[in-house]
């Protein structure tokens, strides 16, 4: 977008008389532009042009008026273009797929007396964490989450998601006026049987 000052340009039949505003419409050709401003300024003439490379990219070109005493008017226009969904980065642990069998290998075989002797806390914890975490990116593999899942806690299952989903139903009928009978305490006590009976207070 820019001030180019050829009013001799006739954009609708991309013609113009002189020399110097052909070269310029050769120009916009030779580089795959569009001229998207339609509304004559002053005396008929564009001088203010927003030019674009894609069509249907630029749209809703507005004139708001002269700037001052200025021959040139304030051009608004807005640009069309799709939002991008946002994808999380976010990995994690899969320790579904980890092999905890050479996880457990690789730290029994750590001389612990020899690595931790005469240390203190805080220094044993440091030798400790770096085998820890050297057995790890050895033993367990990382995945990437997707958005969709980064808010579910890694030991919610599909089992789980499909027994709460059912819990939820005869809820939201009993809130909607519609009670579901018995049915609610059968399945209210399905995730008991999977994750074990609530403790009492």
């Amino acid at each position: 977008m820019g001030d180019f000052s050829h009013p001799d340009i006739c954009w609708r039949d991309n013609t113009a008389g002189h020399k110097q505003s052909r070269r310029f419409l050769e120009c916009i050709d030779d580089n795959f532009l569009l001229q998207v401003t339609e509304e004559p300024m002053r005396r008929g003439a564009m001088l203010d042009l927003v030019l674009t490379n894609k069509e249907g990219l630029v749209g809703d070109v507005k004139l708001k008026g002269s700037l001052g005493c200025r021959d040139h008017e304030m051009v608004e226009f807005k640009i069309l273009r799709a939002v991008r969904r946002a994808h999380s980065k976010l990995t994690a642990l899969a320790f579904r797929r980890a092999d905890l069998g050479l996880f457990r290998g690789l730290l029994g075989r750590v001389p612990w007396d020899k690595a931790l002797g005469g240390r203190g806390a805080q220094d044993s914890w440091l030798v400790v964490k770096g085998h820890l975490l050297q057995a790890q990116e050895r033993c367990i593999p990382t995945e990437r989450k997707s958005g969709k899942n980064t808010k579910r806690p890694p030991w919610m299952n599909k089992e789980l998601l499909g027994k709460l989903k059912h819990k939820r139903k005869p809820t939201e009928a009993g809130s909607k006026g519609r009670w579901p009978g018995r049915n609610t305490e059968k399945l209210s006590k399905q995730p008991g049987s999977r994750l074990g009976k609530p403790k009492p207070w």
